[in-house]
């Protein structure tokens, strides 16, 4: 089928891509580099291990120093253990496990090779090729699917092919914490035969709903529903609302978040607990334990020992095999238990779960979920629940040419234009004065949206404006290239001295406990480096410093604050704005903020992009459009 070729042709386009950029990063780059870059571990020390499944050995590692720094080390990520002794001694495994500076790593051996006990060893991510051929076979598997007759109606209806049917008498359960849009958001979930679509803008209450849509779906018909996301930290979020309704909630894969809670109702920690594991220990510890045995016999053995040596493996071999028949027991066993389970989209083929089939698949934050990510869910599916929000961040996606040529726009996207029968837009918004919403909602949701009455009119004190649009024309705040990023040295000075104009005005309303909560963003990193240093260099800002965070503005999709400050950073005569001019990333950025919204840039630079030049109309019919030569006292 076409549709699936072309998305095979994108993907592969993206992974060379991807490919070549993380090459680019660790060919002839020291392990310090790659430790910089995020790709490594290093030093690290072993702190156990243990066999495991398929005879493999799992080793439990400890990041040692530089653990400030941040990683791409993942659960289910390839990654080598190797010693800077020699560049031969690498072996490769899969990360089962990451916490903080632990890590659990499955090696492809049965024990520790000599080198680890000499010199220092180190951790490094390999490609994500994993990923890349999940995503690969799903699309494959997609295209066989549309082609026959009897299979896979939702794979038409997701390609345009066919259209969605709803039931002429759904069933109705009253949820009283819902709002009335919510409630028919519910209401269009249960309905639907084969795919709905809530449209969740910002503050609109998105994962409430959709939580109580699940609850009313098992409630419904009974069957177990598969929920997935993009990301880890949006599946542990809805892991734990699932949790507190009272769901039996397991999930596959590692959190991203360190909480008992949340490890209570991960795959290892339900296993852990489980009445069946006590006795699988005590075989692991018995293998463990013939094994062990079987290494103190030395390589200049005779053929006697030789053969106790290989008895003892044997052995530990074949307790092992009934260690891996006791574990599957008890995986499926929590998996018959289990009403929902939760994963990443790739994590939705984690050998537990492949060969596992769901009447509905709920895929939340679909707006940054890739294409071809989303059949490997939606393939274990005959109904499928999009949420998310089209007009915020779309997925990264590393080249431009495939980019450009329609991988970036989401499965959610498509089907929203496809089937606008399948969808229903949350209207009501519980974050921001309405001050700060307007503009969004007249651009990106037809003006549909309103502010609910708690939240409409709410300011950081009486007198104080919700919005204001800070000009710095004709300034002479010239922006700065820093490799591949921007900075505007001078536009950072000016909003910190800002800020801490009004952080004086705040400290005589409120009390330090209950002290707003602000937030500086910018869509550039080494902008928010600068910002994060002259944050550093403020006493006043630093005594708030439990209440401010500095980052940029892809960081805080999904994030809220009081206050929120964005430095637009650009400011040039030929009216360049480079990504700046992706308006979904704006949307996000300026609906961040609950009761008040300062944006810093430079209008004649802004407003070559109608989008700009009319926002900035707006804050001027709302009287928030300031001058920066209005503060040059400051």
């Amino acid at each position: 089928m076409e549709y699936f070729k072309k998305l095979l042709d994108l993907l592969k386009i993206e992974r060379e891509e991807d490919l070549r950029s993380y090459l680019k990063l660790t060919e002839s780059s020291s392990v310090a580099e790659r430790r910089a870059n995020g790709l490594s571990w290093y030093p690290i020390a072993i702190r156990g291990s243990e066999m495991s499944r398929g005879d493999y050995l799992t080793v439990e590692i400890e990041r040692t120093t530089h653990q400030e720094l941040s990683h791409q080390l993942r659960f289910g990520a390839s990654a080598v253990l190797f010693s800077n002794h020699d560049a031969k001694d690498r072996v490769e495994g899969t990360i089962t496990h990451q916490s903080g500076n632990k890590l659990k790593i499955t090696l492809k051996t049965d024990e520790l090779p000599d080198w680890t006990r000499d010199g220092k060893l180190g951790i490094d991510v390999l490609f994500d090729n994993n990923s890349y051929d999940e995503m690969q076979t799903a699309l494959k598997q997609a295209a066989i699917s549309a082609e026959n007759t009897e299979d896979q109606r939702l794979v038409k209806i997701l390609t345009g092919i066919s259209s969605p049917t709803f039931s002429n008498q759904p069933p109705h359960y009253a949820i009283p914490s819902l709002n009335e849009v919510q409630q028919q958001a519910v209401d269009k979930i249960l309905s639907a035969q084969e795919l709905a679509i809530v449209h969740g803008p910002p503050g609109t209450g998105k994962t409430t709903t959709l939580v109580q849509a699940i609850k009313a779906l098992i409630k419904q018909d009974h069957h177990q529903i598969l929920v997935v996301a993009p990301s880890n930290t949006a599946v542990d979020l809805l892991t734990e609302k699932l949790d507190e309704q009272g769901l039996n909630v397991l999930r596959v894969g590692n959190p991203a978040r360190v909480s008992e809670k949340l490890l209570s109702l991960t795959l290892d920690g339900k296993m852990s607990e489980h009445p069946s594991m006590k006795q699988a220990r005590a075989f692991k510890k018995q293998a463990n334990e013939f094994k062990n045995m079987a290494h103190k016999y030395k390589r200049n053995f005779g053929r006697a020992e030789k053969e106790q040596r290989k008895a003892l493996f044997d052995e530990a071999h074949k307790i092992m095999k009934e260690v891996g028949n006791t574990e599957q027991y008890i995986i499926d066993d929590l998996l018959r238990k289990a009403q929902v389970v939760t994963a990443t989209l790739v994590g939705a083929n984690h050998y537990t779960i492949r060969g596992l089939k769901f009447h509905t698949v709920v895929i939340d934050e679909a707006g940054q979920a890739l294409e071809p990510a989303c059949w490997i869910p939606i393939l274990k599916a005959k109904k499928v629940i999009f949420a998310g929000d089209h007009c915020q961040l779309s997925p990264t996606i590393k080249s431009n040419e495939a980019a450009k040529n329609g991988l970036s726009t989401t499965l959610l996207e498509k089907s929203t234009t496809a089937h606008p029968e399948s969808v229903i837009l949350l209207e009501e918004q519980y974050r921001m004065h309405e001050t700060i919403m307007g503009y969004s909602s007249k651009v990106f949701y037809e003006n549909k949206l309103k502010a609910h009455q708690s939240v409409a009119n709410h300011r950081l004190f009486a007198d104080d404006t919700p919005l204001a649009f800070v000009d710095t024309a004709g300034c002479g705040f010239e922006e700065k290239s820093e490799g591949t990023s921007t900075t505007n040295p001078e536009e950072a000075v000016f909003l910190f001295k800002h800020l801490t104009q009004m952080v004086e005005q705040l400290s005589a309303h409120y009390t330090a406990d209950e002290f707003p909560s602000i937030a500086v963003i910018s869509p550039y990193k080494q902008q928010i480096f600068l910002m994060k240093e002259l944050l550093q260099h403020s006493p006043l800002l630093q005594s708030y410093g439990d209440k401010i965070s500095v980052n940029t503005i892809d960081s805080f999709q999904g994030q809220e604050r009081d206050l929120v400050y964005i430095s637009m950073t650009r400011s040039n005569n030929e009216g360049t704005i480079g990504f700046l001019s992706d308006t979904r990333r704006m949307n996000v950025a300026m609906t961040r903020a609950r009761k008040k919204l300062v944006v810093i840039g430079d209008s004649a630079t802004l407003s070559r992009l109608p989008f700009y030049s009319d926002f900035i109309s707006y804050a001027e019919t709302h009287n928030a459009y300031q001058s920066a030569w209005e503060f040059a006292d400051i």
